[in-house]
């Protein structure tokens, strides 16, 4: 059975923003040893160090809106590439501001580890 890229790339990104939003700490059993995040410019690899980093994030509850999730297929080993658009916001009094995510997610058995992640927000 073939692989649809963008259901998954869908389902993943459901996945992600609804597990960062209301269980951030959960995340970590998306990354292995080989993983690595950048965050606003700084680079954490492994699980402990990219959970140590989510978690060390200044607010406690957030809510992702996600615009675009646009994804291709990558390499031979069927990993894919995910690019996310959207808005977070931190609090209900807060406005939201606008970020960017790119995901580079790899086959691991029967679903997918993020290999590498890089998080921007988008200021203007």
């Amino acid at each position: 059975m073939a692989m649809d890229p963008d259901a998954v790339a869908k389902a993943f990104v459901e996945h992600y923003y609804r597990t960062f939003d209301t269980n951030r700490a959960a995340l970590v059993g998306l990354y292995q040893d080989t993983s690595m995040l950048t965050f606003e410019g700084q680079k954490f690899q492994g699980p402990a160090a990219i959970a140590g980093k989510l978690g060390s994030l200044p607010f406690q509850h957030c809510e992702h809106q996600i615009v675009t999730v646009d994804c291709q297929p990558s390499g031979p080993q069927g990993g894919m590439l995910v690019f996310v658009s959207g808005s977070i916001r931190t609090g209900p009094e807060e406005h939201p501001i606008k970020f960017s995510q790119a995901f580079h997610l790899l086959p691991a058995g029967t679903s997918f580890y993020v290999q590498n992640d890089m998080f921007r927000l988008n200021y203007g």
